[in-house]
């Protein structure tokens, strides 16, 4: 029987494959079966309990690739509890945010995270920071009553203006994306492997979990992506079927050309933003079909290559059709659809979508206007009902598959007392897709470049921190006294004139 939420996934993987590994976490060679992971989420749930989690409570989790994160998803998914995942590479102006936005009453971490955390909490919800460490007992808590629409996550994702935006995300958000990967292509099932190399506060390896407990697959953990090793991972544990996204696929290209390159279990590649003028070589190269895939934080798995269309889409740029759970509407201006062959936004609607924002019903309204979750992607329709990604409308910057949104890039360089204004916008690159440039307007006497980029570092994410930097004694606005950052683009070279943090040299 299909499960319909996190609570059941388990249970049914514990009965029906007891013995069979569920998880290896290649880092340490930590294994798990079916039944172990079920008995020691049980346990992780009895000590969440015990320290007065209930129903509802929002737990934050800052933990590397490690057990306790998938672990501790489940238990509190047995308690009926909700996950805010929190980006390990977050410091304290992006950290405060998704801990004070959430609500979330404990934090769990692991021990380098603590200060951190313990530094941002007097300005949250958080009562105690826990280590993942400190969560032990000895009583197995039996699972609560839990709707499929019950919230089971709080993930943030960039928004196209302000602050990250928590996604609220039900147990039915999960199990839909897991279950359709199952009953169609890929058809993922007992005989797979799975392997992600993901950081687990991202949705990618949690879907996996959800993925491999629906299928009955062994999934294996990587600490991180590592380009020069990771096919010798893939030929080590036996693979058979993954997913990555971003540069991933360009990295591995750029990897020297091994003996052993074809010689894996691997059956199909899953990938989002395949480079097109890439997909033939991916392909040629390791010998194994790369399928093109469509999703969002807050909608799942939307959109995939087939089999049956793969052979005709190599290297078109075709995102596929729509899942068996989704519709795919290209809208114009006017929220009608258009003609097929014409370029229009990208709406979206069905079952195991988000729930909305978590507090910010304004910004749910308009994502979600007229009945359809609106993409802010731009794309196209042909005759046969493929969908073609074109572009995206969003003012967000997409380096190495993280999304950064400018505005928060620019509210971070604000809080240096010399910034008087900021505009963040988005440099066409080779290698990452695109990096972020920053142009500051200095009141009084301007700081060094290095400066700012070092107090930027201390405020965000590393991937967030801009690589090129430019002052101006003023900017272009609009009347609404917006930056006008269609006249900042108006230029041959973003990069001209200047300056290049990862060089330290002025271009």
């Amino acid at each position: 029987m299909k499960a319909d939420t996190l609570v059941e996934l388990v249970s049914r993987a514990a009965r029906l494959w007891p013995e069979r590994t569920a998880w290896l976490f290649d880092e340490t060679g930590a294994r798990f079966t079916f039944a172990d992971v079920d008995e020691r989420s049980g346990r992780f749930a009895a000590a969440l309990h015990e320290l007065g989690v209930r129903a509802g409570d929002r737990v934050a989790v800052m933990l590397r690739n490690q057990p306790e994160f998938p672990l501790l998803w489940l238990a509190l998914a047995k308690l009926g509890a909700v996950l805010v995942p929190v980006n390990i590479n977050y410091r304290e102006f992006d950290g405060a945010h998704v801990l004070r936005h959430s609500g979330a009453r404990f934090a769990v971490a692991a021990e380098e995270f603590v200060e951190l955390l313990e530094n941002i909490a007097p300005g949250t919800s958080i009562e105690r920071v826990l280590t993942s460490g400190a969560l032990q007992s000895d009583s197995y808590r039996e699972a609560d009553t839990v709707a499929a629409e019950q919230p089971m996550n709080i993930q943030y994702t960039s928004g196209t203006t302000g602050a990250p935006k928590g996604c609220v995300l039900p147990h039915r958000y999960w199990t839909t994306l897991a279950n359709g990967l199952v009953a169609d292509f890929p058809a993922v099932g007992e005989q797979d492997v799975l392997l992600t190399a993901q950081p687990f506060h991202y949705i990618d390896p949690q879907w996996n979990v959800a993925l491999g407990l629906a299928a009955g697959a062994e999934l294996v953990v990587l600490d991180r992506f590592h380009p020069s090793s990771f096919w010798a991972k893939v030929r080590e544990h036996g693979v058979t079927w993954f997913y990555c996204l971003g540069m991933m696929p360009t990295l591995l290209l750029r990897q020297p050309p091994h003996p052993a390159d074809r010689d894996h279990r691997v059956r199909a590649v899953c990938a989002s933003a395949i480079p097109p003028d890439l997909h033939a070589e991916l392909e040629q190269r390791w010998g194994v079909p790369w399928f093109e895939a469509f999703g969002m934080t807050e909608t799942g798995g939307d959109i995939r290559v087939s089999e049956a269309d793969h052979d005709a889409v190599v290297g078109t740029g075709c995102i596929g059709r729509p899942t068996r759970d989704r519709e795919v509407l290209i809208a114009g201006e006017d929220g009608n659809p258009l003609p097929r062959g014409e370029t229009g936004e990208l709406l979206i609607r069905g079952i195991g979508l988000m729930q909305g924002y978590h507090e910010d019903p304004e910004a749910t309204a308009r994502a979600f206007a007229g009945g359809w979750f609106h993409t802010g992607d731009l794309a196209r329709m042909d005759d046969e009902g493929r969908v073609y990604y074109v572009g995206r409308t969003k003012d967000m910057i997409r380096r190495s598959g993280e999304n950064v949104s400018a505005d928060e890039v620019e509210r971070a360089l604000l809080q240096h007392p010399a910034i008087r204004l900021a505009a963040v916008l988005a440099v066409p690159d080779e290698l990452r897709g695109e990096e972020v440039k920053a142009y500051v307007v200095c009141a009084g006497e301007r700081p060094s470049p290095e400066e700012l980029a070092e107090f930027c570092a201390g405020q965000l994410a590393y991937f967030k921190v801009p690589r090129f930097w430019a002052f101006a004694d003023d900017l272009p606005l609009t009347p609404s006294e917006r930056v006008a950052k269609g006249e900042l683009r108006k230029v041959a070279d973003l990069r001209t004139g200047a300056w290049d943090r990862s060089t330290g040299q002025w271009l």
